[in-house]
């Protein structure tokens, strides 16, 4: 039997530099998700991405405009 995919929100960044911010700034604040290669069904500026469950995207995108970190996309994936 394979994996259940569940709902996911993926952000890109144009760098791997604002990819690891933003991987910096999660951990700071207890926030959800983890760096992930950029899934094939999304082109992107770099190849890392941030991941974590659908739920969380609302309290990311604060914090993303919080700590002013620049996102490539924001998108909406089962994984």
């Amino acid at each position: 039997m394979g994996r259940v995919k569940t709902e996911k929100v993926v952000f890109t960044f144009h760098t791997t530099t604002q990819a690891m911010e933003m991987e910096q700034c999660c951990r700071e604040e207890g926030a959800g998700g983890r760096l992930i290669p950029v899934p094939r069904q999304i082109s992107a500026g770099c190849g890392m991405a941030w991941c974590a469950p659908g739920p969380a995207r609302p309290g990311l995108e604060q914090l993303i405009r919080e700590r002013e970190i620049e996102v490539e996309g924001v998108y909406e994936l089962f994984l």
